[in-house]
């Protein structure tokens, strides 16, 4: 017949398979000198060993400690002049609450760059010392 045995002559591979991770958790980003620094917060079903190995040598993964935050959530796009507009909000808020701040704000979107402006979900944070 037509059927024959070839034998294994190539050698196979395998791949480490790539793990996505849904934007439930946001991503922040703070400015600090001059830069921008972007956080990813993975879902708290992760633990640091069993988060997936990032694929890129500039992503690091590493433990922050708990914070208390005070938190300001809005929808729209998450312009300069939006996020100055909350930030200033939030640090009322503390400042009447008579909380001090610990770090500089943060600004979290929880969503896609694609998703309708109208529908978006973005916060200011701002540590602050717990009393």
């Amino acid at each position: 017949g037509g059927s024959r045995e070839i034998p294994m002559t190539a050698p196979v591979t395998m791949e480490p398979e790539s793990q996505k991770i849904s934007m439930t958790a946001p991503v922040t980003m703070e400015e600090q000198e001059g830069r921008w620094r972007v956080h990813f917060v993975m879902p708290s079903l992760y633990t640091m060993e069993t988060l997936p190995a990032p694929n890129n040598d500039a992503v690091k993964l590493r433990e922050i400690p708990e914070k208390h935050y005070a938190v300001i959530q809005f929808s729209d796009l998450a312009g300069e002049e939006k996020v100055a507009k909350k930030t200033a909000e939030l640090m009322t808020f503390l400042t009447e609450r008579e909380l001090e701040p610990l770090s500089a704000p943060e600004l979290a979107r929880y969503d896609p760059p694609w998703t309708l402006p109208f529908f978006r979900r973005n916060e200011v944070m701002v540590a602050y010392a717990a009393k």
